[in-house]
């Protein structure tokens, strides 16, 4: 009875708030398996592409670079290295059009290839990396830029390290995938399962040897067995649960899959490692593996190419810095003329202006729609307060507050209805009867807290230099006045003290005179003695 028991509460699964049900589209890209993208003429690396500090170019424009050489190195604990993702020449590090939704430019590497995708040296394998320091371990996850590869790019060798104080109980592989379209993770659970939880391994190691659940959404049954599969075939069954979890979007956001495999709430302005958890995406693992036991660094991805204005939507191995324009040629280029092209997926993707945009670690997807999977919403209409957008939020927000707060940019009170809880999952824009683009308007309030923010910041570090530079001129004044004061009392000192002096020198030279006068007379008196 007792292992019955057991037995239903390893496999027990809970449920989030909200959510909605979306056709998912993804036997357009999962039916082939995933291809290699020949090596491009040009390569642009953008210097970031992870959430914090641009990293640091260590190479100049000119030099022949070779393939994971490295091209730019982390800057501060939050960054990411950046390597070059085949051989050639750096003709630029220059601003170029990167995926971001803003549409602006950021600092990259340009590489013009030279076709013959030449290895740079690489760091030895750590295949005994049980025997290693654990900061080892990391330093090396570090300098292979493994990032959150979905979409988060959060440093991973950081995520890996949540202090001697926390104690990670649980390790969260997250194989959910649970966009519409998107099969990237779908494909890599199929063909590199071994991989996968070879890093999950080395993660479990890192974290103090927590519990491994993998949580992969029922619409992938070919992903689920193969993972089952391998795991077989591994010593990592006694800690390791693979739990297939029900198709609900957003079941593949951090803090709902948590409660989804464990029941757990992570609270509000927390991450889940206060709560003893870490959750890696199965990217983000088979990278960790490549890292650790092949010491290669992060230098390409599968991308799926999708959409019903793609010819032929597949998976594909994309060099990082690829341009998108060429992932859609190999895919035998458009169908039909796409209304709307997107990077990511449909809810939580944003739409790019032209396909010359590079790929970037984080790029899980190139989507392109037809008008018929994208019709033009129209204008937006008033909102009709129906609550909707409260009933799918996976967040528990209220949507609603946080428009009209945001509309108004009042940035206290839309910070007081939790906007940071927000994870952008589109929900409440995808009910919303008067097609209000709500999430553009959450992304607006928090660029413009940020906004805020680092105007204090600046301000305060401001503050601190005027405040600095006035101690230090009080400082100099003080010792100038003392100098003054010194130099003075010695001028109204110095006459006594030189009439001192000069009796003192002429008492010396008065007894140097009677030492003399008293050795000249012994002198005298030693030769009357002798005459004598």
């Amino acid at each position: 009875m007792a292992s019955i028991l057991s037995l239903l509460r390893r496999e027990r699964l809970w449920t989030f708030h909200g959510g909605i049900h979306v056709p998912d589209e993804k036997a357009l890209s999962n039916g082939r398996a995933v291809e290699t993208m020949p090596l491009p003429k040009r390569l642009v690396i953008p210097l970031q592409q992870h959430i914090g500090a641009t990293a640091r170019p260590v190479v100049k424009v000119g030099e022949r670079v070779l393939k994971g050489q490295l091209l730019a190195q982390a800057e501060g604990y939050v960054s990411a290295c950046i390597h070059a993702s085949s051989s050639g020449t750096l003709v630029a590090i220059e601003p170029r059009p990167v995926p971001h939704p803003s549409g602006l430019s950021a600092l990259c590497a340009v590489i013009e290839t030279d076709g013959e995708d030449t290895w740079a040296e690489l760091p030895e394998p750590m295949t005994r990396y049980a025997q290693l320091d654990t900061s080892e371990i990391r330093e090396r996850i570090r300098w292979a830029g493994v990032v959150g590869l979905g979409g988060a790019s959060f440093p991973t060798s950081v995520k890996l390290n949540p202090g001697p104080d926390q104690r990670i109980r649980t390790l969260i592989i997250n194989g959910a995938e649970c966009e519409p379209y998107i099969t990237c993770d779908d494909l890599l659970m199929r063909e590199r399962a071994g991989d996968i939880l070879a890093g999950a391994r080395i993660m479990h190691h890192l974290l103090g040897d927590p519990r491994i659940l993998i949580g992969i959404e029922d619409n992938k049954p070919e992903a689920f067995e193969a993972m089952r599969f391998a795991l077989a075939e591994t010593d990592m069954r006694g800690y390791t649960e693979i739990r297939s979890i029900p198709t609900l979007y957003p079941s593949g956001g951090e803090k709902q899959l948590i409660r989804i495999l464990t029941g757990a709430e992570v609270p509000t302005h927390a991450i889940p490692a206060r709560i003893g958890i870490v959750c890696q995406n199965v990217g983000s693992a088979a990278a960790v593996a490549d890292a650790v036991l092949e010491g290669r660094p992060l230098i390409s991805r599968i991308v799926t190419v999708t959409g019903r204005a793609i010819d032929e939507p597949r998976n594909l191995e994309v060099r990082i810095g690829t341009p998108v324009s060429d992932l859609i040629a190999h895919c035998g280029g458009y169908r039909e003329r796409p209304r709307k092209l997107v990077c990511g997926g449909p809810m939580m993707g944003f739409e790019i202006a032209h396909p010359t945009i590079p790929v970037t670690k984080p790029a899980n997807c190139v989507l392109a729609l037809t008008e018929v999977e994208a019709p033009d919403p129209g204008p937006a209409l008033a909102c009709i307060r129906c609550g909707r957008c409260a009933e799918v939020c996976p967040a528990k927000l209220l949507p609603q507050q946080l428009y009209w707060h945001a509309r108004a940019k009042d940035l206290d009170r839309v910070q007081d209805y939790n906007l940071f809880d927000c994870i952008e999952c589109g929900c409440c824009a995808q009910v919303c009867p008067s097609h209000i683009p709500l999430v553009q308007y959450y992304r607006y309030a928090k660029n413009e807290v940020w906004a805020r923010e680092e105007d204090k910041r600046k301000a305060e570090l401001a503050r601190m230099r005027h405040e600095s530079k006035q101690a230090r001129l009080e400082r100099q004044e003080r010792e100038r006045k003392a100098r003054l004061r010194q130099k003075k009392e010695s001028l109204e000192a110095g006459p006594g003290k030189s009439q001192t002096d000069q009796d003192a020198k002429k008492a010396a030279i008065e007894a140097a005179k009677q030492r003399a006068a008293a050795k000249k007379a012994a002198a005298a008196k030693a030769e009357e003695t002798d005459d004598a």
